[in-house]
């Protein structure tokens, strides 16, 4: 039995940060298209990518995304891509210079939070965020534990 495609519009998940959120006070998310390679495409397809440590960079009014690992494709022999190669990301003029602003004078961080295919397009959802420290995660962990508990008294009644 063959199974149809996803619809041009849905958004097909493929990878996605967990940690981003525990580690980070995420402030805005933009969403950035990608420059890929083809072999990079066939990979992401297959689902062989790591963004747990991807993070990205202003450089020259330009943004970049670096240690986003796509592993190479099985078949793509000599046209194969490097895995851990700096990749350029596609944004509006309006939002680099907004992002320019925040990186440098803010001292925030450009945090890859999920790589998805939408309309057949690579895309990545990218956030600006300050890191967390310990006590910061301890208390948003506590939080979702009580709401969790709350929920729970509810349901059980």
């Amino acid at each position: 039995m063959m199974t149809k495609p996803p619809p041009d519009d849905a958004i097909v998940p493929i990878a996605r940060n967990k940690r981003a959120r525990l580690d980070y006070e995420i402030f805005e998310t933009w969403e950035a298209g990608l420059v890929l390679s083809g072999t990079e495409v066939k990979s992401l397809r297959d689902g062989r990518v790591q963004i747990g440590d991807a993070y990205g960079v202003v450089k020259d009014g330009e943004v970049w995304l670096l240690n986003a690992h796509i592993a190479p494709y099985e078949q793509g022999n000599i046209w194969n891509h490097p895995p851990l190669r700096t990749r350029k990301l596609l944004l509006h003029q309006k939002e680099i210079r907004s992002l320019i602003g925040a990186v440098e004078r803010k001292g925030l961080t450009l945090v890859a939070l999920e790589l998805y295919f939408k309309h057949g397009r690579a895309k990545v959802r990218i956030g600006l965020g300050r890191g967390k420290k310990l006590h910061d995660k301890r208390a948003d962990l506590k939080e979702k534990d009580d709401q969790r508990d709350m929920q729970r008294a509810l349901r059980t009644r």
